[in-house]
């Protein structure tokens, strides 16, 4: 039997779609499929017969089309939004077909008339990350046209595009009508140096009036609650209601008032209940950062506007930085600043295992060089020494060098609640000075109220003093205000310990279990384990939780665990015997 030849060529791929598809179906569906239809039989299949390109298919909204020519494609797609551009002048803007538009080079397979392969995947994912009425080119596409057209290419980075293995170089271009420069491709504002956040009134879908005021109220708490975050920009409520009412785009929100994220949400209320849903954006792509949904009973609108609000801004505060995070990680080591040198070194020190803290030392250092005073790298290298004093030999250097930084922090991060939070946490920790530990907690809250990091740090300084139900409560504050927080594992370590201490061992080992689930490699959640399970005769268990501890962390013993941290000696006592019955070293 013959081998079946696969036939392939390198080919320009464009894929476009209708933004915004669903809503305007569902608005006015035969109105909507009448003006596609106008719009292809007029623009666009004579636009592509025009560049000599081949449509290979169309789904709905979306087409797909190839061309021999990288220049063709793009000169394609430019009089297309051009021409749509000119056709929507007249279309009130809540009617308008706006087309977005991947393109890219790549090899294809071909069959049947059809095409195949990663070329076309990385088109139809350019495609779905443009703006309406805009151009994604990979880098590939944007090196064989960038001198062939007058226009401004915008790189946007390095994104990792789903089911692509490799990150893509993504390169924008907004087009305008022919008679208006083509150079204009960035926000109408410019974007801060630092994170940048509008919260648009949320969407009243009862119609009640004394709904809306429940909701506009609750969106002044949430804008008022993110503003106390000191490294975050937030536009304030005069210029975020300017959209009251209306259904805008979110990367039109992002241009005009020069922010990077949106908070966006509705709010309904019927027998006796309020439900209320909130999503967090990026404006640059629209995609969808965090979503959540609330349902509860209405009988005190002001509690529940409390609830929601400080929920709300506990949950985006770790979203925001996560994202921040991987928008860094795009960035040229060259091009780093001291914010963006204190987010890369962020997600090693969250491992709070001594590997992570070594590796982040050095970019906080650096950070420190170019900015002597930023509070919040002198907190994370206070967290780094404090990691590597407990879990790496207890050597002196590392105690004294975090007290240098945690004391500079306190001094320099007096309106930062993170700042305030992790330094006097490593003091309370290392120096066992708990009083100054929850004076800065105390400072914190006071800054923040929403600060699920605080109530994080606060329930392990609690749980190692024997304040059994203090650090349960809160720990569970902690999971309500941040269920999703990279630092959760921490908390659950708190009301681990805290159950341990309440002879509540079942409920001991599933919080252990949970934050080992958060994060596998963190060593004291695994003791908390072990001495639950101890206790419970669950010794097969236990001993696997032993072996992984060690496998961990070698030098590992309970005293010097106790010993650095400055444990009561009543759980001390507790833990050394539960721990070494199943064979973890005293």
């Amino acid at each position: 039997m013959a081998d079946t030849r696969v036939e392939r060529r390198l080919t320009a791929i464009l894929a476009a779609d209708v933004a915004g598809y669903s809503r305007l179906m569902g608005v006015d569906d035969e109105g909507t499929l009448a003006a596609l239809r106008a719009h292809r039989q007029d623009l666009l299949d004579p636009k592509i017969a025009e560049h000599r390109g081949r449509i290979v298919k169309t789904t709905g909204d979306g087409i797909l089309v190839e061309f021999a020519s990288i220049v063709d494609a793009a000169r394609c797609a430019i009089d297309i939004q051009r021409g749509m551009s000119a056709r929507n002048a007249s279309v009130p803007h809540d009617k308008r077909i706006d087309f977005r538009v991947g393109i890219n080079v790549g090899d294809v397979i071909i069959e049947g008339g059809d095409i195949f392969g990663d070329g076309v995947n990385i088109a139809a994912r350019l495609e779905a990350i443009a703006e309406p009425g805009g151009i994604c080119l990979s880098g590939q596409a944007q090196e064989n046209i960038r001198d062939k057209f007058d226009i401004e290419f915008e790189d946007a980075g390095e994104h990792q595009l789903k089911n692509i293995a490799r990150p893509v170089r993504v390169y924008r271009v907004r087009v305008r009508g022919r008679d208006e420069p083509a150079t204009s491709m960035h926000p109408a504002l410019a974007l801060p140096d630092k994170p940048s956040i509008a919260v648009l009134p949320f969407q009243n879908l009862g119609g009640d009036p004394e709904q809306e005021y429940f909701a506009d109220g609750m969106v002044e708490d949430i804008i008022s609650g993110l503003s106390r975050i000191k490294w975050l920009f937030v536009i304030a409520r005069n210029s975020s209601f300017a959209y009251k009412g209306k259904s805008p785009d979110i990367r039109q929100v992002g241009r005009e008032l020069g922010v990077r994220y949106v908070l966006e949400g509705s709010v309904r209320k019927s027998a006796g209940r309020v439900r209320i849903t909130g999503q967090l954006i990026d404006a640059a792509t629209g995609t969808h950062l965090w979503a959540e949904r609330y349902d509860r009973k209405s009988d005190d609108i002001f509690a529940l506007q409390d609830e929601i609000t400080l929920s709300v801004v506990g949950a985006i505060e770790p979203s925001l930085r996560l994202a921040e995070v991987e928008r860094v990680k795009r960035k040229r080591p060259d091009s780093l600043d001291a914010y963006d040198l204190v987010l890369r070194a962020l997600p090693q020190v969250f491992t709070l295992m001594p590997d992570g803290a070594s590796k982040s030392l050095p970019m906080l250092e650096r950070a420190l060089t170019l900015e002597p005073d930023y509070a919040t790298a002198l907190a994370f290298a206070a967290w780094c020494h404090e990691i590597l004093f407990v879990r790496a030999g207890m050597r002196e250097e590392n105690r004294r060098a975090m007290s240098r930084y945690a004391q500079a922090a306190l001094l320099h991060g007096r309106d930062d609640a993170t700042a305030l939070t992790v330094a006097g946490f490593c003091i309370g920790l290392i120096e066992h000075d708990r009083a100054t530990a929850f004076q800065a907690f105390d400072a914190a809250l006071a800054l923040s109220p929403s600060s699920a990091l605080t109530y994080i740090c606060g329930s392990t300084l609690f749980a190692w003093a024997g304040d059994a139900e203090r650090a349960i409560d809160w720990g569970e504050r902690a999971v309500r205000l941040s269920p999703f927080d990279p630092l959760g594992f921490i908390a659950l370590g708190g009301i681990s310990l805290g159950h341990f201490m309440r002879g509540r061992n079942a409920e001991a080992a599933d919080a252990a279990r949970k934050a080992i689930q958060v994060n596998p490699l963190f060593s004291v959640n695994y003791m908390c384990l072990v001495a639950a399970l101890a206790r419970l005769g669950n010794t097969e268990e236990a001993k696997a939780a032993v072996a992984r501890l060690l496998g961990l962390q070698p030098s590992f013993s309970i005293s010097r665990q106790c010993a650095a941290v400055g444990v009561v000696p009543s759980l001390t006592a507790a833990l050394t015997e539960a721990v070494c019955s199943v064979g973890l070293p005293a």
